[in-house]
């Protein structure tokens, strides 16, 4: 059993994939709530928001990635996607809506159950020992005690993984880490698909950067990976 239950919200059209995916959550201790259609799961998550969100790309009414998509307009809340489609272009767009992480069906309940406890540890900051204190550069303040980004001023919401990534790079400046050691030091996976780190460095541009396509924070190291280039 985990030592911070969460509460979990399963969606998928699937009443025996809901069933296992609930089973192995709810030994893990968490509090599982199973809904079967997306515009359903929508609605209860923006009424009272879960923990994280298990959610699957196909469903009836209203698709993960439109599910996805709205509630990441309301709430930073966790999100892992399910999908039986295993292009990589499938997981790109699931990771740019806002997805925190995927897993292909058909999957091993107990790794999606890790990956769970892995997400959750991110989301309430338990993965990468950033401490607390504020990092400065220029006009971006990241608030690592409040877990909160500004710009210029404004508020800017980052979901937990972005969050991460960022203060780590802000940690270590100037140094260039490939997207598998990023993968490593900031996801805590050892293998995994390297696409995610591109995707997120990506979604953080757009969030932080005056001009995303010439960033001058998040910076490109040919045929290595990324830097980050103070502005100060």
């Amino acid at each position: 059993m985990t030592g911070n239950p969460a509460r979990v919200l399963v969606v998928d059209d699937d009443p025996t994939v809901a069933e296992v995916v609930a089973r192995y959550l709810e030994r893990d201790g968490h509090k599982v709530e199973c809904v079967g259609d997306g515009a359903e799961a929508l609605r209860r998550a923006l009424a009272d928001p879960p923990d994280l969100l298990v959610l699957d790309l196909m469903l009836p009414k209203m698709d993960g990635l439109q599910v996805c998509r709205k509630l990441r307009e309301r709430w930073p809340v966790p999100v892992i996607m399910l999908t039986a489609l295993g292009e990589e272009i499938d997981r790109v767009v699931g990771l740019e809506t806002g997805a925190d992480d995927y897993v292909t069906k058909p999957f091993s309940p107990r790794e999606l159950a890790l990956r769970v406890q892995s997400v959750l540890r991110r989301a309430r900051g338990a993965l990468v020992p950033t401490g607390t204190g504020v990092l400065r550069d220029g006009d971006l303040v990241v608030d690592v005690g409040a877990h909160e980004v500004t710009v210029g001023g404004e508020e800017i919401v980052l979901t937990a993984r972005e969050f991460d990534l960022l203060a780590y790079l802000l940690r270590n400046p100037r140094q260039a880490f490939s997207r598998m050691a990023l993968l490593d030091q900031v996801w805590g996976w050892s293998f995994g698909d390297t696409s995610t780190v591109t995707v997120h460095v990506r979604r953080l541009r757009e969030k932080i950067e005056p001009d995303p396509t010439d960033p001058r924070r998040i910076v490109t190291v040919w045929g290595v990976g990324y830097r980050y280039e103070p502005l100060t």
